[in-house]
């Protein structure tokens, strides 16, 4: 299984980060921090590059906010070095949830577990 894992690696970037990115990493680059969900953040010595090496599945949608900001360079620094003040109504960052069972469903979705029995609609039939 180990070497099926590693060709894995080495020709796919969805399973982790790619051999190229790998041998990059090693070389060029500079741990900045980590969020809450165990990815690593790095960049180059002289910060022309910012990235991100997963843990685990590589979607966009993983990556906390404090940590995107500093990745699109909204901010210069690091939430690691400088957290960013948050507000009391904010919500705890969630992954995108589109097309698992935890996605939303309306009322009346064939998606819903339990449907729920509509009073707003009669079906129609002819005299």
């Amino acid at each position: 299984m180990g070497i099926l894992n590693s060709l894995l690696r080495a020709v796919t970037w969805w399973h982790g980060s790619t051999l190229n990115t790998q041998i990059y990493t090693a070389r060029k680059g500079v741990k900045v921090g980590e969020d809450s969900q165990g990815n690593i953040f790095y960049r180059t010595a002289d910060d022309s590059k910012r990235w991100v090496i997963f843990n685990g599945e590589a979607e966009a949608s993983r990556v906390d906010p404090d940590w995107h900001g500093w990745l699109h360079r909204t901010w210069d620094d690091p939430p690691s070095d400088k957290p960013l003040p948050h507000k009391p109504w904010e919500k705890p960052h969630q992954e995108n949830l589109t097309g698992t069972p935890l996605a939303y469903a309306p009322a009346g979705s064939i998606r819903r577990p339990e449907p729920v029995e509509r009073s707003d609609y009669e079906a129609w039939s002819p005299e």
